[in-house]
């Protein structure tokens, strides 16, 4: 009962195959609010098109049936000079649908192209652009499309569109403006660039796509309000009113007072075209999230069939060997404590967050060594520099994120060595996922929400393997996920129809696709619950032994490194202040600081103890405390900790590992009775 309550946890709604598109289309139909304004808009765009060839009569056409109701002859009646006012209305349909899907068209490139373009680069692009449509933002846009379209009275519809282009795209470059902010902070953005994509290939396949909606509903406003304003300006005899559109016939219907007379069907067909056509862009609007998000796209599903095809999917089967399954590259040697195969080698590395003239250090003066086939964790409190940490290695920060210092040297498995900080942008865009991928925190964010499963490993292979054909992907994608435990049918699910654990699987996944050397895992294991997170840790287990990579583990959960991890450096206020082995950290804890980190877990057996945790705040790095930055909260300070800055001092004692400390208790000269007092304090 437990397995199959496991089984139903891991696996959710069914994936969309082609003939599942091919329903969300028939669904998104058969919804009669959104089909009615489909249907509608659609009429209007084929009148719009053959109008001037069905037309009865010439729209300018006079005869002696003036100010006539309608009848058979004049469906919708005569003006006051006997002009046949359903012709005029067919022909003007022409003028008003191409001015507001042209300006609609013009108006919506310019938004995104501005706006997307501000919000994704930043810098002086973004202030440049933004700069530019706030300039626009504030002028008057009612008497500003007047004083334009006065001086283009005989341009036509070409000049109509010009002018409400030109007033109209400042408000939708902010919205999209706004959205790019968001999204270029998204985890899944950072892993396209992480795994090489070019800037280009990011903002159509991962930034526009997930503004889709925001695009077509600005679209659909600015159809409807192009027509309105152009009928406006028409009625006001602003324009060429020698050129019929609904607002020609408006315009002429007021001039004969047509209101005055009674003469109704002069001036309500025109009224009722611009109402209803807008009407039926907004019924289109409602349905376009349905299609565009999968989660809504989902949500339509409720059908016996469709239930009994998700119990179906559910239902353990037995697996079939693959066949043409990409070899995995073969491990080497299992790694061991003295073990001299470096593959990382961090030299003095620091970095710092700029903002004008002042400089924060987010990671100062750092360096380690990652060994083939080692777990390295690093642990801290929130603000340590471990993130900013993670993406210095993998060289993913960005403004105001500066490397002031620092090596970061990588050697390769036939012992050539480079540095990564003095790679350029075609080498750094190799070296990454090819040599060292990353895999985010908070994979729901990591993964793009529009695209498959599938889909977004593909990508990987896409950037990196050009020359793999399309079922060598294929191939390479179901082996993939079969090695972290994915079911392959799931290849076609979006994100959100997988379980936290099985996106988590996902995404590492997408960091094994090309069989990299060091794997950077930055709290992987966050928002997930204890039974999750142990499969994932024994899933990175197996296949660190498996595959044989390098892992750098960053994590809060320290009890979770212990048992993960070969060696483990705990960071504070930016530097490492301690760094042992993980059997010898857990049993002989150095620093004060890695004592109090131990003493606020409760542990699962022997005899019952108070938790002391640590008292105090993490220090604020713009006002780091002279001398050791953890003085303020140590119990175990004294005078030379307030102006002596330690530095990582190397231990080597009986029955314990070497392991390096930052604390003054083990500089020369300093009294051995105080660490014993640590000990007994802490």
């Amino acid at each position: 009962m437990a397995m199959q309550s496991a089984a139903l946890a891991e696996a959710e709604a069914p994936p969309e195959t082609s003939g599942g598109q091919a329903r969300v289309w028939l669904r998104l139909l058969r919804a009669p609010l959104t089909c009615t304004g489909v249907v509608i808009t659609l009429v209007f765009l084929i009148l719009a098109l053959i109008g001037p060839w069905i037309a009865p009569y010439d729209p300018s056409s006079v005869s002696d049936s003036a100010t006539m109701g309608p009848s058979g002859a004049h469906w919708l009646g005569t003006t006051q000079n006997g002009q046949d006012i359903l012709s005029q209305m067919l022909y003007g349909a022409r003028a008003s649908v191409l001015v507001g899907f042209g300006s609609a068209i013009l108006t919506t490139l310019l938004s995104v192209l501005v706006g997307v373009t501000a919000g994704y680069l930043g810098g002086v692009s973004d202030e440049v652009l933004s700069l530019l449509a706030n300039v626009f933002l504030v002028l008057p846009s009612l008497p500003l499309t007047i004083i334009l379209a006065a001086y283009l009275p005989h341009s036509g519809s070409l000049g109509i569109i010009l002018v409400i282009s030109v007033t109209g795209w400042a408000w939708g470059a902010r919205v999209l403006r706004a959205q790019t902010l968001s999204l270029r902070r998204r985890d899944f953005v950072e892993a396209a660039r992480a795994t090489g994509e070019r800037t280009s290939r990011i903002i159509l396949r991962d930034i526009l796509p997930n503004q889709v909606a925001v695009i077509a509903a600005s679209f659909l406003g600015t159809v409807a309000a192009a027509i309105l304003t152009q009928a406006s300006l028409a009625f006001l005899g602003l324009t060429d009113v020698t050129q019929w559109s609904w607002g020609t016939i408006l315009y002429w219907a007021q001039v004969d007072s047509a209101l005055l007379t009674g003469a109704w069907w002069w001036f309500v067909p025109a009224g009722l075209a611009i109402a209803l056509l807008g009407t039926a862009l907004s019924l289109v609007n409602f349905g376009i999230d349905e299609f565009i998000n999968p989660r809504l796209r989902q949500a339509g599903i409720g059908t016996k069939k469709a239930q009994r095809a998700q119990v179906a999917r559910r239902t353990p089967r037995r697996s079939k060997k693959r066949r043409g399954a990409v070899a995995p590259r073969p491990a080497g040697a299992p790694f061991t404590p003295d073990s001299t195969d470096v593959v990382l080698d961090v030299r003095g590395l620091h970095v710092e967050y700029v903002n004008g003239e002042s400089r924060v250090p987010a990671v100062n003066d750092v360096s380690f060594t990652l060994r083939r086939g080692e777990v390295l964790g690093i642990a801290g409190e929130s603000g340590s520099g471990k993130s900013t940490l993670a993406y210095a290695i993998t060289r993913l920060h960005k403004p105001p994120a500066e490397i002031s210092q620092g090596e970061i040297v990588y050697t390769r498995a036939d012992g050539s060595t480079t540095d990564v900080l003095a790679m350029g942008e075609d080498e750094l865009r190799d070296f990454r996922w090819e040599e060292l991928s990353i895999v985010f925190q908070s994979a729901m964010h990591a993964l793009n929400p529009i695209m498959r499963v599938g889909a977004q490993i593909e990508d990987v292979l896409k950037a990196h393997r050009p020359g793999m054909s399309v079922q060598e992907r294929a191939a390479r994608v179901v082996e993939l996920l079969g090695i972290v435990g994915i079911p392959a049918d799931r290849s076609g699910s979006y994100p959100h129809e997988l379980s936290g654990g099985m996106r988590q699987r996902a995404m590492i996944a997408v960091g094994l696709a090309l069989d990299p050397e060091i794997i950077v895992m930055d709290e992987p294991t966050t928002a997930l619950d204890v039974v999750i997170q142990r499969q994932i840790i024994e899933k990175i287990m197996e296949l660190k032994d498996k595959l044989g990579f390098s892992v750098v583990f960053i994590t809060h959960d320290l009890s979770l490194l212990i048992e993960l991890s070969d060696t483990i450096a705990v960071m504070y206020g930016g530097k490492i202040v301690e760094m042992a082995a993980a059997e010898d950290f857990y049993h002989h804890p150095r620093h004060p600081y890695s004592r109090g980190l131990l003493s606020s877990f409760p542990t699962l057996g022997g005899p019952k103890r108070e938790l002391t945790g640590i008292v105090g705040s993490p220090p604020d790095l713009l006002r780091m405390p002279t001398g050791c930055a953890f003085n303020p909260r140590c119990p175990l300070a004294f005078d030379a900790c307030s102006s002596a800055e330690p530095a990582l001092y190397r231990i080597q004692e009986p029955g314990a590992g070497p392991s390096e400390a930052a604390c003054l208790l083990y500089a020369d000269g300093a009294k051995k009775q105080d660490e014993l007092a640590m000990g007994e304090t802490l």
